[in-house]
């Protein structure tokens, strides 16, 4: 099992991991956000909480993960 993973972007400190999904119905992208930081001992962490300033950020991050899932084949699962 991979869980790794498909692809990543990065803007300042925030991210965007996109990941693929599969079940009987069809296989899709998920994507998950998160910020770094450093904490008090100097050591790099990852929060999925965004201030106020990161906002913009993560709307630009958005759209490009967005723009690269749709170049990549996205489907959706099939609904019944």
């Amino acid at each position: 099992m991979n869980n790794k993973p498909v692809h990543e972007i990065r803007l300042g400190s925030v991210k965007a991991a996109v990941w693929i999904n599969s079940s009987a119905t069809g296989t899709w992208h998920s994507v998950t956000f998160g910020r770094l930081y450093k904490d008090a001992d100097d050591s790099w962490k990852t929060t999925d909480s965004f201030g106020r300033d990161d906002l913009p950020l993560v709307e630009k991050v958005a759209d490009l993960v967005h723009r690269w899932i749709h170049a990549n084949g996205r489907q959706e699962p099939v609904s019944e």
